[in-house]
């Protein structure tokens, strides 16, 4: 079974281009990728929700 490539959220911020307080409300609307809590407090996204969130977002332009 592959493992999942999991992101830190300054990686992630750093590729989306975007603040931690503008995707923290982005987060609040329901509009940001998935995070996900890991049992050490620390936040990551899956690569695979990112991809499949930036795809989302090209379709809509």
């Amino acid at each position: 079974m592959a493992r999942h490539q999991m992101l830190k959220l300054p990686e992630v911020l750093e590729e989306i281009n975007m603040s931690r307080a503008a995707f923290y409300r982005m987060r609040a609307r329901g509009q940001a990728p998935r995070l996900v809590k890991l049992p050490n407090g620390h936040l990551r996204v899956r690569r695979s929700d990112l991809d499949d969130w930036l795809n989302g977002h090209a379709a809509a332009y």
